[in-house]
């Protein structure tokens, strides 16, 4: 089916399959050439480093404001209503994190026309409210930096009482401005503007002959605003008028400055007023709920196209009544992406063209021309995380200096968008241009003359502004483990060392910098957070780049990078520092505890014996708690299925392993795992005695190592006033220590040599295994169907003489948890994500009905009709509920009994497991 030019630019390349805007594929390679750009690694070349480019900002924190007050004191945090309304009084959150920090460029570069140099200009002072600049000159094949006689940047002589946000230069293309004052020549190369949070400030950028003859830049101040009402959004210079210079301000108002007159006369006022633009946005949205992008001048003088995060729109002041009309609209992306959290973030206009622009949007970008509003010529889904810088270039300017000119034709009228974040270090490349040239006096061709359809040149493609990441899986993987190990308060950039700013060298002097390339290629400038000023060069090439062999596996973790702001002060606070022992933890990561052990325990018997602590009262109470789990004092391995009766909750088979080795253990052990704190030796911290703190072991009966408790009641503040708690804790000890003295003991190694290398963790799977056996040996005699890996089967014991010590039946479930499978797919097969059945096999206690039908429940036996499995009221007394109380259990039990009926889960569970739903 043919569709029409604008149909087809309604279907976004990466978005839909086989875009009919997107020129691709073998076709294509021989007549656009490559497109992507790689670094070449051995090309990084220092220009400059001083600790006075380092961005001078306070962290930043990634909690939201309110969650910001709540953690930011420990002793005086306000109360959660109190930061929430705090909060509010700043009106709405939008931007304020890193990324509107660095959402600018902060490295804009001017060419000096019919010169070998270019001037660096860039935020600089303690608080980046001055204009630093430096002046590079091509000599031979390398760049000659040009500094002050004190070795550092040049600064415009004014600060400014705010930070710099943005940058912007204006060339001079020809010689016009030459005069001569006195006896030193001085020539305007160009104009410069910076914008702070409330001002702006315009200058003329010259050169002057010293005293020594030579060229230097010099910065000169034509003028400044400050508003005091209302905040700077955007500033721009006029391409028509390079005088000329609009100011967008947060209120949408718009303001005309014109320093003609004023610098021709070298009459530079300190002040300028500017006029005020009659621009109405009176119908065009709720002003309060959208936010100002910028504005840019268009095809005339007097027409310009100015954005915010909803539409777009072209201002006409040529006549006496300004006329608004819409561009575009976030309505209009509704075909493919969902406009309740869509909105645009970043805009430039196509500086080689007056009536094209570029717009991105949450997930989309946008080629637009303004002689077809709403219509946009070409979109692309982009995939970065809130993209803010945007600008165009020519693919000639990116593929300088090839060896050939085969691709000649695609390189003069091929376009580049560069799109991405400098917070988030993401940077794509967008390829875009006319069709395939149609032969000269062709009909194709004299309608390609009045239909100039665009079309996207190949796929997007990454861009590696640092050029020294390797973008292999490997090293991606260890990346963003390392960004998820850093505290939820810290960003990771303020660890790593990111691009600020980059500026690309023209194609004349590019030349001079290197040999030409296969493909073609360009210098790039770059301005990174540590204070350096590096250049690089890129290549064209058919493929991206994968692995960087130079810095493939360098990143092992995040440094502290020199981000924020650097305090010259001597750190007044006193250094202390406390170690934790880890020997034990070390020895058994590490396979070597008995080693560990037996090294311990003879530097233990070189000192003095301690006295035996361990009280007869406490003995006693140790083996009451056994006996009554059905464990006598003279014992040898206990059966499994004794701990199967312990069962309280559901519990994996890693859990029921771990309980037998509990119960297996010797008494004399079990006294070294759980004690009272008059046993426990005091442990110095910050300079005072403190007890430690454990779980107290619960009185109802269980197995070690008792799960679900509370904590003990004890305090540090203990005196004859206040007695020492008597409460059993633990285990103060853990497991895989206790098994090992075990077997030490058993074996009785005397030297490290006879060390028995008793593998804890084999010993644990041994149990595991055992117990996933006789699981199913229960299961094989309790139901007739073999247990299946994804299903439920019910334990129920139909023999009563296989359960040793059992006085009655009891009724147990194995079953996987849903949870721990994938789709639905792979339940249906039986497939499970985890292949550890200790962890994702569990067996619950099923309760057993004790009443008969006509029989009422009035205790806590009558919950048992909610849920198969049984409930247990720890320290519950057996209430007799009353009339009210029964009345309202019916009405819940009602509404539970609905729910469970409409949940399906609950339902292909009890079909699974064979009971009464």
């Amino acid at each position: 089916m043919e569709l029409s030019e604008e149909w087809k630019s309604l279907f976004p390349i990466s978005a839909v399959f086989r875009p009919p805007f997107l020129l691709s594929g073998p076709s294509a390679k021989p007549i656009l050439g490559p497109l992507f750009f790689n670094p070449v690694t051995n090309t990084i070349n220092p220009i400059f480093s001083s600790p006075s480019l380092l961005p001078q900002f306070s962290p930043l924190p990634r909690l939201s404001l309110p969650r910001f007050l709540l953690t930011s004191s420990s002793h005086s945090s306000p109360l959660p209503s109190t930061s929430s309304s705090i909060a509010s009084l700043f009106g709405n959150q939008y931007h304020r994190n890193g990324t509107s920090t660095f959402s600018h460029n902060r490295l804009e570069i001017l060419h000096c026309h019919g010169t070998n140099s270019f001037i660096l200009f860039f935020p600089a002072g303690e608080n980046s409210d001055q204009v630093g600049f430096m002046l590079l000159t091509m000599k031979g094949s390398t760049l000659d930096v040009r500094v002050d006689n004190d070795g550092d940047f040049f600064t415009a002589k004014c600060g400014f009482s705010y930070r710099i946000s943005r940058i912007s230069v204006n060339p001079v293309a020809d010689s016009d401005f030459q005069s001569r004052t006195g006896a030193n020549l001085s020539f305007t190369v160009g104009y410069l503007l910076a914008c702070t949070m409330y001002s702006v400030h315009w200058f003329v950028v010259k050169f002057r002959m010293n005293d020594l003859d030579e060229e230097l830049p010099s910065l000169a101040v034509m003028g400044s605003k400050v508003f005091k009402t209302c905040p700077v959004v955007h500033a721009c210079w006029s391409p028509h008028i390079p005088e000329e210079s609009v100011v967008l301000l947060e209120s949408g108002a718009l303001f005309l400055f014109d320093f003609d007159s004023s610098s021709k006369a070298e009459n530079f006022n300190a002040y300028s007023k500017g006029t005020r633009l009659k621009v109405s946005w009176d119908g065009y949205g709720n002003m309060e709920k959208v936010k100002w992008l910028g504005c840019e001048f268009s095809w005339h003088p007097r027409i310009l196209i100015v954005a915010r995060t909803d539409a777009v729109f072209l201002v006409d002041l040529r006549f006496d009544e300004c006329i608004v009309s819409c561009l575009a609209k976030i309505e209009m992306l509704h075909m493919y992406t969902s406009i309740e959290n869509e909105r645009f973030l970043a805009f430039a206009k196509v500086e080689y063209d007056g009536f094209h622009f570029v717009l991105a949007s949450t997930s989309l970008l946008l080629l637009c021309d303004v002689r077809k509003p709403l219509m946009p010529l070409l979109q692309w889904t982009h995939g970065l995380v809130e993209p803010c810088y945007i600008n165009v270039f020519r693919l000639s300017d990116l593929r300088s200096r090839p060896k050939d000119d085969l691709y000649n034709w695609a390189s003069e009228s091929g376009f580049c968008i560069i799109l991405g974040s400098f917070w988030n270090c993401e940077f794509s490349l967008f390829c875009y241009g006319p069709s395939f040239p149609a032969s000269s006096g062709s009909v194709a061709a004299e309608v390609a003359e009045f239909c100039k359809s665009f079309y996207a040149w190949e796929l997007p493609s990454d861009l590696l502004l640092s050029g020294r990441e390797c973008r292999c899986g490997t090293c991606l993987v260890k990346e963003e483990f390392s960004k998820d190990a850093l505290p939820e308060w810290v960003d990771w950039q303020q660890k790593k060392d990111i691009v600020l700013g980059f500026a690309i060298i023209n194609n004349d002097l590019s030349a001079l910098l290197s040999e030409p390339d296969e493909f073609g290629g360009f210098t790039l400038i770059r301005l990174l957070s540590s204070g350096k000023l590096e250049s690089q060069r890129f290549s064209a090439s058919w493929d991206p780049l994968k692995r960087l062999e130079d810095f493939h596996g360098d990143l092992s973790k995040f440094e502290n990078s020199l981000f924020y702001s650097i305090c010259n002060e001597k750190y007044k606070f006193r250094r202390i520092f406390q170690y934790i022992e880890l020997d034990y933890l070390y020895g058994y990561l590490n396979g070597n505890l008995d080693e560990v052990l037996i090294s311990k325990m003879k530097s233990h018997h070189l000192g003095p014996e301690l006295k035996d602590s361990f009280s007869p009262e406490f003995h006693q109470i140790l083996c009451e708690k056994l006996n009554s789990c059905g464990f006598g004092r003279l014992r040898s391995s206990p059966a499994i299925t004794l701990v199967f009766n312990d069962i309280s909750l559901p519990s994996s088979i890693h859990d029921i392993a771990l309980r037998r080795l509990w119960a297996d253990l010797p008494m004399e052990f079990l006294q070294l795992a759980f004690s009272n704190y008059s046993e426990f030796l005091e442990v110095l911290v910050n300079r005072n005695r403190v007890s430690l703190e454990f779980l107290a072991v619960p009185d109802l009966a269980q197995l070690p190592p008792f799960f679900l408790r509370k904590p003990s009641c004890r305090s540090n503040k203990w005196s004859e006033k206040v007695k020492h708690s008597e409460a059993l804790v633990g285990p103060v000890l853990p497991l895989p220590m206790l098994l090992m003295l075990h077997d030490l003991r058993n074996g009785c190694p005397n030297s490290e040599e006879d060390s028995s290398k008793f593998a804890v963790e084999a010993e644990l799977r041994l149990q595991c295994n055992e117990v996933m056996q006789v699981a199913r040996e229960i299961a094989a005699q309790g139901a007739a169907s073999e247990l299946d890996d994804d299903g439920a089967v019910s334990l129920a014991d139909d023999k009563e003489d296989t359960w040793v010590g059992s006085q009655q039946a009891k009724r147990f479930l194995l079953h996987h948890p849903t949870a721990f499978n994938s789709t639905s797919m792979d339940r249906t097969e039986g497939k499970s994500v985890y292949k550890d059945d200790a962890f994702n096999t569990l067996i619950s206690k099923l309760h057993k009905r004790t009443s008969s039908d006509n029989e009422e429940s009035v205790g806590l036996e009558m919950f048992d009709d909610l849920c198969p499995i049984l409930l247990r009221f720890d320290g519950a007394s057996d209430p007799r509920f009353e009339s009210k109380e029964l009345k309202a259990y019916k009405l819940l039990k009602k509404q539970f009994s609905k729910w469970q009926g409409n949940f399906d889960l609950y339902k292909d569970f009890c079909s699974k497991s064979k009971l009464q739903a």
